[in-house]
């Protein structure tokens, strides 16, 4: 089996990489600190062909689905998305990916034609939004480069196999990623021959409606990655089993269409880095057996410089595909700077062999991967890890990131928490690219940047400090309100907290000292701490509008297991804050496998050197996260010796601290530590499903502690009380106290309710 020794060093190090000196460097954790400001490389010029950018910030390709009309033609949701991100200061926008594979890969078109999916290709129709588009990002002093996919492949939704009777696509037959069972036919030459037409036609097009340049989306298992991988391309016989000549003819299309000087740029991943994150699992698992022989990091690089050659002018470069996708989706828990390494290296290798683009200049390499700090961006550029730095979910949570870096005011720069369930989760659950903690994001058109100042200041009580009191806070009193915060602890924050405790969330670290500072500092807000106010305080008080963010209840209520009360248990969120409640206690059950149970168990199998086994009752760990995040805990948990028990529900305890379970045992019960294939959303019936059986066995788990972290209920009586007792003329519930655990919905709630009162 193939590896490179650095991407197995790079592999094995996204675990653990807090147990070396790691706060604030590449590889490490990262602050936003401007230690290294003036940013003057950042906010350097750069050409790209014959385009100047004016600085080295790059958009990150994330998907517009859903932010463009059925047919296919952007809309004004995502027109306003783009303008926003280029009024920030961003020099490079790009476009999510764009299809031009409509009617070959069944899994682009929806059923009636529809996309959800952008689309340039085909009719006229759809031009408009794309020079609408590019005349108003010009109007705002930036670049856009439209991104373009010759098709999915075999990371296409299956459910073309149902809605249109067609199998979906791949270089050779693959399993589909969503549905292993479901087979995906080779593409014939004469159908890849269409797409590269198509291709062709669609940067010919983009260019005439103004766009900047053509961007190819290679990389992450997509099919353009699984024409042009051994891993995926297993054919025999016709031109396209040269796994290169794909990508290099669909270059030269283009490159034929557009003529010398208009930009083309191309995502690659060094390596699928496959072999080197399953090792033996490789040979085992029926839907990785085929992905062995994929390119080394010296394929790569060769078939980079070839791709230069038939006229690709830059590229950015990671590691992974869709089924380690935590790694081309770095999550909250990977290291900042994580894919420098990876850029360094194909920029050494052009440089030693003089590699220059069909104009004679240098190739750019963009890095990516969890650089939006701007101490560590800066330092990449000084360091000639990279020529430009690339930007995604960063400027999703503060679109004015590049204007705030460039004037100093780092601090003022909202974090991006990594959590991925705004940015990626929406749209694989049916939705758009929005944000956890910027209510802004995909609804631009119809959410002002700032709120216009109420027509009449009032009082405004807030009762809990926690994230969604904080936001509700700051929005109501920039539009002239006088609230005050009345927080029963010593410090705001709430379970912020607990959450931001394992060294592997510190972008939420981050956002929590953010969000406390920006309170803080803001005028109209007053904060009283260690204060417990009742209904009865507030309506003698006669504030104008009351509103209850208290937070979720649970904690304080032991589960009706028998024999509970009799052992040693602890509460996930309060160990997390108190770890000397650990008391020595070194083999741990953590009773509850959602995202609270898994990162605490992450927590004490790493920084706590435990020994940790985690029951849950469903089938699968983490349920509803974004893939990206539960793959990357649930791999490496395994890595660290921790032990996940699905579809097991606890019936009891026993002598010494024991934890009795019942445990489904039948062949249908899904594999805890899968992180290879995804789970299927809620609303999409998968009929070769396995049936699980009532086969069940009684268990005993030795233990030292029980951790319960079995989820918390919404506090809602005192918002109920208070609207019965008339307790101020407006009265709102918002955050963990309406819908508990739910970051998203929370500072959404906040920030609407905030604007209206």
């Amino acid at each position: 089996m193939k590896t490179d020794a650095l991407v197995q060093q790079l592999i094995d190090s996204y675990g653990n990489w807090f147990e070396t000196n790691a706060e604030n460097r590449a590889g490490g954790a990262a602050r936003m600190t401007q230690e290294l400001y003036p940013y003057d490389h950042i906010f350097s010029p750069i050409q790209i062909n014959k385009l100047k950018v004016k600085n080295r910030l790059v958009m990150a390709p994330m998907g517009n689905c859903q932010m463009a009309e059925e047919t296919g033609r952007p809309n004004q949701k995502m027109l306003s998305y783009f303008f926003a991100r280029a009024e920030g200061g961003i020099g490079l926008l790009t476009t999510g990916l764009i299809p031009v594979s409509h009617h070959i890969d069944a899994s682009v078109t929806e059923k009636g034609n529809f996309s959800y999916f952008p689309r340039i290709d085909g009719t006229r129709t759809n031009f408009m939004g794309w020079r609408d588009l590019a005349q108003g990002v010009h109007a705002r002093g930036s670049r856009i480069f439209i991104q373009l996919t010759p098709g999915l492949g075999r990371v296409g939704n299956p459910q073309c196999l149902l809605t249109k009777y067609q199998l979906p696509v791949s270089a050779s037959w693959n399993p589909n990623f969503y549905l292993p069972d479901v087979p995906c036919r080779p593409l014939l030459d004469v159908e890849c021959d269409r797409i590269i037409r198509n291709a062709g036609q669609a940067a010919m097009d983009a260019k005439v409606m103004g766009m900047d340049g053509v961007y190819l989306h290679g990389h992450e298992g997509y099919l353009l990655d699984q024409l042009t991988s051994p891993a995926f391309n297993r054919r025999k016989a016709g031109k396209y089993a040269d796994w290169q000549r794909f990508g290099i003819d669909l270059i030269k299309q283009i490159r034929k269409k557009v003529g010398p000087y208009f930009p083309i740029m191309y995502r690659i991943d060094l390596s699928l880095a496959l072999n080197e994150t399953y090792g033996k699992r490789m040979e085992t698992v029926k839907s990785l057996k085929g992905f062995q022989n994929g390119r080394t990091v010296a394929d790569t690089l060769n078939y980079m410089e070839n791709l230069v050659r038939a006229g690709v002018d830059m590229f950015d470069v990671d590691l992974g595909c869709y089924d380690n996708w935590w790694l081309p989706h770095p999550p909250a828990g990977m290291p900042a700077g994580c894919f420098l390494d990876v850029s360094k290296v194909a920029k050494e290798y052009f440089s030693a062999r003089g590699v220059k683009s069909n104009v004679g200049v240098d190739v750019p390499i963009v890095a990516v991967g969890k650089l939006g700090y701007p101490d560590l961006a800066e330092q990449a550029l000084r360091d000639g890890k990279c020529d430009m730095v690339m930007l995604g979910r960063p400027i999703l949570a503060d679109p004015e990131w590049a204007n705030k870096a460039y004037a100093g005011k780092v601090s003022d720069i909202r974090p991006c928490i990594g959590c991925q369930e705004g940015c990626v989760n929406e749209f694989v659950e049916g939705g758009h690219p929005q944000c956890a903690v910027n209510p802004r994001t995909g609804f631009e058109e119809i959410v002002p940047r700032s709120f216009p100042k109420a027509e009449v200041s009032k009082r405004i009580a807030v009762v809990g400090g926690g994230c969604s009191g904080m936001n509700f806070a700051l929005v109501a009193a920039s539009r002239g309100h006088k609230v005050e915060i009345f927080e029963k602890d010593d410090k705001l924050g709430g379970k912020l907290w607990p959450a931001s405790t394992p060294m592997v969330k510190y972008d939420m670290m981050n956002y929590t000292k953010w969000l406390i500072a920006q309170v803080e500092k803001a005028e109209g807000v007053t904060v009283h701490l260690k204060k417990t106010v009742d209904n009865k305080f507030l309506k003698k008080e006669k504030f104008d509008v009351v509103v209850y963010a208290g937070g979720a209840q649970g904690g304080d209520k032991l589960p009706p297991i028998p024999g509970i009360a009799d052992v040693k248990t602890v509460e996930g969120t309060d160990l997390l804050v108190k770890p000397e409640l650990l008391n020595g206690a070194k083999k741990i059950v953590v009773i509850g496998g959602g995202a609270v149970g898994i990162e605490t168990a992450y927590w004490l199998q790493y920084e706590q050197k435990c020994d940790v086994t985690v029951v849950e009752m469903l089938q699968y760990m983490i349920d509803g996260a974004c893939t990206a995040n539960r793959g990357h805990l649930i791999h490496y948990f395994e890595e660290a010796g921790g032990k996940l028990i699905n579809c097991a529900k606890v019936v009891g305890f026993g002598s010494g601290n024991s934890v009795k379970i019942e445990r489904n045992i039948s062949k249908g019960v899904p594999d805890p530590y899968c992180t290879w294939t995804p789970i299927i959303p809620k609303n999409v019936e998968n009929p070769l499903a396995p049936k699980m059986g009532p086969e069940s066995l009684i268990e005993t788990i030795p233990s030292d502690l029980i951790v319960l972290c079995m989820g918390r209920a919404a506090n809602d009586a005192p918002y109920y009380d208070a609207v019965a007792q008339h307790v101020a003329p407006e009265i709102y519930n918002i955050g963990d106290s309406l819908q508990a655990g739910n970051l998203l919905t929370g500072n959404r709630a906040a920030w609407h309710i905030a604007a209206k009162v």
